[in-house]
């Protein structure tokens, strides 16, 4: 399929032949996927689909705007919290998450608005003795 198209030859006629001879030649036999349906058919595709797509199928994700992944690694250090095995290492996850809430909102970050102080230690410690 690396021959340039004839002068005079109609566009679509020439890709044509060029399946239909590949086609003869059984170049399309043993694709991958070959006659199973097509992956996505069934949902919604949004303008963004090509790139949620390669995301998906790499194994990536998204990157959250500063303030969101700084909450979310909020709710992550209390849920780690809560789990720890020792009141210090309790204090420990608490006080390090609370310093980078205290430094972002120093410096600000960009994004939607952080809507996140830094937690109560004491509090947090008190819950985490009463399920222990």
């Amino acid at each position: 399929m690396t021959e340039r198209k004839p002068v005079g030859f109609p566009f679509e006629t020439w890709i044509d032949r060029q399946i239909r001879e590949a086609e003869e030649r059984g170049e399309f036999n043993d694709l991958p996927g070959k006659g199973k349906p097509l992956p996505g058919l069934d949902r919604h595709l949004d303008e963004m689909w090509w790139i949620k797509q390669k995301i998906e199928s790499e194994g990536l994700s998204m990157p959250l705007p500063p303030t969101l992944a700084l909450r979310k690694e909020a709710e992550e250090a209390l849920a780690e919290a809560r789990g720890a095995r020792s009141e210090t290492e309790v204090r420990q996850i608490v006080e390090d998450i609370n310093h980078k809430i205290r430094e972002a909102i120093r410096t600000g970050l960009s994004g939607p608005p952080l809507n996140l102080m830094p937690y109560d230690v004491d509090a947090v410690v008190s819950e985490w003795r009463g399920q222990h």
